[in-house]
């Protein structure tokens, strides 16, 4: 039973699709070029909060609220 337990808390950590259907498709995958149009920086507006996404100077993607 032991064993059972750590087996269950490790699944725990696995993140579980909301759906059968969500599980099923790929994310769709847009590259940071097109989202940054030769620019460093976006704003993106989600829930009614702004986020930015940045490329840092080791060419790194940060996304930060």
């Amino acid at each position: 039973m032991h064993s059972h337990t750590a087996s269950s808390s490790a699944d725990t950590s696995t993140p579980r699709a909301p759906s059968a259907a969500a599980s099923t498709q790929a994310p769709r995958r847009i590259s940071s070029a097109a989202l940054l149009q030769d620019g460093r920086e976006i704003e993106i507006e989600h829930a009614g909060k702004v986020y930015r996404l940045r490329v840092t100077q080791l060419n790194k993607l940060i996304l930060t609220a």
